[in-house]
């Protein structure tokens, strides 16, 4: 025990080393909000633990981050709560990342914009808490409703407009605009999230920590469908790329999908470099001409960004009727909770503090063989499943409409040696491990769905046995969740 405690700390040590910010005197200076000498947060990192939160529904997933709804036990407040790995964070050397949307977050103030509130970190993760946003992710919406009508398009990319222009006066780039990172309040109002991407222009009014080596101003970042093509030729992000972004973002909102989309990331760079592009003859007049000119292969041309700018790119036909001045005042489209309803009310969305996910997802799950899974499951899952459990991270895996239940990266034991492998429960269920390798060669399967054929036998908080009829595996779970693996098991056998 002493061994692993010096080891937690000398990891929480040297990460804090480097999410650490910089001093202002080492710094550009920024005018709003003003900064002490010793960079005082605004949103205060506390001295919380994950104890203190009633954790819920996975909210998203990022390449290194999940978010959950969080409700504080002692005060009922509800936010989003980003989890992130330290470990993961830096074998992957992303520590940039997490200081860069620390740092850049906590000085923004616009009502687009996801508001932090404070951070708090344990010895495996670090924490930020976010304002709830109910009303989930703008790709949500386009999903649960096939694709959104123009007049709901329109205020929607109105209030991006609005939050980027906001962000580029400040000099920053976000370099990650699409539909899972513009989030809507209860009422269905946009928030920008996501700023582990941010880039700075020159005369930047924000504080912002300088490139990791491993990163330059046109490396890849953000999604390969909205890339604009000058970063694929390696030339510098600048705000137009955010213009190239908003024209995918609105391209997708009208027809449901993204308007370079292929069968892989190779074919949509080369259709982005190409432009090659086909507007659905259901588009209006104004709304292709909006996004025409959005997606110039010249980022010079693009409309917003060249000569004119912003208040050219607002008195664009497509925006007829939107009161910018007043925009924040106007009443936003109806929230979609699920496929069969695109207009539900959403007073109440909050009641259980975590926003529903589709129906159509429980529906389908009796069709294809999958279990319902218990609200305490739910909460186990969201709440000790590491950063390697996401879907999109061990997808090839995934059967189609199977989704992972807890997945942690453990020590299978043997005789004299071990190996380190990542262990998965899914809902089908099925429980397998995989070599850190990830080829399909190395999945091994455990058990699936015989509720007799399985039985979990926990030794210590890190050490348990998988006992089925034909073998018996012995694992060690660093984190201490044995007993977490066998009430995840004994959740998917009862049900």
């Amino acid at each position: 025990m002493t061994v692993r405690r010096e080891c937690q700390e000398s990891l929480t040590n040297e990460f804090e080393a480097r999410v650490r910010p910089p001093l202002l005197g080492n710094s550009v200076r920024c005018s709003a909000p003003p900064r002490m000498s010793n960079f005082t947060f605004r949103a205060p990192q506390e001295n919380f633990t994950v104890d203190d939160f009633e954790l819920g529904s996975v909210l998203g997933v990022g390449s290194f981050s999940k978010v959950v709804g969080a409700k504080k036990k002692d005060t009922g407040q509800v936010y989003a709560l980003k989890i992130m790995d330290k470990d993961f964070i830096m074998k992957q050397d992303k520590a940039s990342h997490v200081k860069r949307e620390r740092i850049v977050l906590d000085q923004l103030n616009h009502p687009g914009i996801v508001q932090l509130l404070f951070t708090f970190q344990d010895s495996h993760s670090i924490y930020m808490a976010f304002e709830a946003c109910e009303g989930g992710e703008l790709f949500d919406q386009i999903t649960r409703k096939g694709r959104v009508i123009e007049s709901d398009a329109r205020f929607y990319t109105a209030e991006i407009i609005d939050a980027m222009e906001y962000l580029h006066g400040l000099g920053l780039i976000h370099r990650d605009i699409k539909p899972e990172n513009v989030l809507l309040t209860a009422d269905g109002h946009v928030k920008i999230a996501d700023f582990g991407s941010v880039m700075v222009t020159e005369g930047t009014k924000i504080i912002l920590p300088p490139l990791a080596a491993s990163e330059t101003a046109c490396s890849f970042e953000g999604s390969a469908a909205y890339i604009p093509p000058e970063v694929l030729n390696n030339s510098t992000a600048t705000i137009e790329s955010d213009h190239w972004a908003l024209g995918c973002t609105l391209y997708q909102m009208l027809s449901g999908t993204s308007p370079f989309q292929d069968s892989s990331d190779f074919l949509v760079f080369k259709r982005i470099k190409a432009r090659n592009i086909k507007f659905p003859s259901y588009f209006s007049d104004e709304a292709t001409d909006l996004i025409d000119k959005l997606l110039d292969i010249d980022p010079r041309r693009r409309l917003g960004a060249a000569p004119g700018g912003y208040p050219a790119l607002k008195m664009h036909p497509f925006f007829k009727g939107i009161e910018w001045s007043k925009l924040r005042e106007a009443s936003p489209p109806k929230i979609a909770l699920d496929s069969n309803d695109s207009t539900r009310d959403t007073t109440n969305i909050s009641d259980g503090f975590f926003p529903k996910k589709s129906a159509s997802i429980d529906s389908s799950d009796s069709k294809r063989g999958t279990r319902r899974i218990s609200p305490t499951l739910e909460l186990n899952a969201a709440k000790f499943a590491s950063v390697d459990s996401f879907d999109s991270r061990w997808q090839e895996f995934l059967e189609p409409g199977e989704c992972i239940v807890l997945a942690s990266k453990i020590k299978k034991l043997r005789l004299l040696t071990s190996k380190k492998v990542q262990l998965i429960l899914t809902n089908r269920p099925r429980l397998f491990y995989v070599n850190t390798s990830k080829s399909m060669e190395n999945m091994k399967l455990l058990w699936s769905d015989n509720p007799n054929d399985i039985t979990i036998q926990v030794l210590n908080p890190s050490h348990f046995k998988i006992c089925t009829p034909m073998k018996v595996s012995s694992f060690e779970d660093k984190k201490q969740l044995a007993w977490h693996w066998k009430k995840a098991v004994e959740g998917l056998v009862s049900h």
